[in-house]
């Protein structure tokens, strides 16, 4: 699948792996795919990424993903399901983070002993396939940045959430795509 990506698109599958690792994740996940997008320039999902969300919006949506990450990933979703069985999540993390440490329930740092290439979370090869989709729906002979940005806003969870609360949706994303930039 990888020979079908455009250099865009393996420049951020790249630039993911150097977020996790610099952020001393076990595995990429989809949140770092976000980032290394973020971190893009001059590319098809840069520009759109620049009308969606500006420059100035994306601290709030980096901080959204931060928040996500200290609630083990859990959406809103989940902690609003949770909170109909009578679990607050936030005292959880509250008091896990109270004996543990911060970010305690991120559940994503490698061991200490562990070396060697970062491998992807089950949810990040999703969203690699699901760009795969993406591109063959559109008829698009090579997978872009701009597929892995949709399959990111198509799978749900915390990154699509994360986005949609910062004006980025597959309908945003795809409607943007399809329109000639301003010029």
């Amino acid at each position: 699948m990888f020979e079908r990506f455009t250099r865009a698109a393996r420049a951020t599958v790249k630039g993911a792996a150097t977020h996790a690792e610099r952020g001393g994740a076990a595995v990429v996940t989809p949140e770092h795919l976000l980032l290394a997008l973020l971190d893009r320039e001059d590319t098809r999902a840069a520009a759109v990424l620049g009308r969606l969300c500006p420059p100035e919006r994306r601290a709030s949506l980096v901080s959204a993903l931060s928040d996500a990450r200290r609630r083990a990933g859990l959406s809103r979703a989940d902690e609003e399901a949770l909170a109909g069985l009578g679990i607050d999540l936030g005292a959880i993390v509250e008091r896990v983070e109270e004996t543990h440490g911060a970010g305690a329930l991120a559940g994503d740092r490698k061991d200490a002993g562990r070396s060697g290439r970062l491998g992807f979370s089950r949810e990040a090869k999703t969203v690699l396939e699901k760009s795969l989709r993406v591109a063959v729906a559109r008829k698009d002979r090579e997978i872009g940045d701009e597929h892995l940005l949709l399959a990111l806003t198509a799978l749900g969870g915390v990154v699509a959430e994360a986005l949609a609360d910062h004006g980025v949706t597959f309908t945003s994303v795809d409607t943007a795509l399809s329109s000639p930039a301003p010029s």
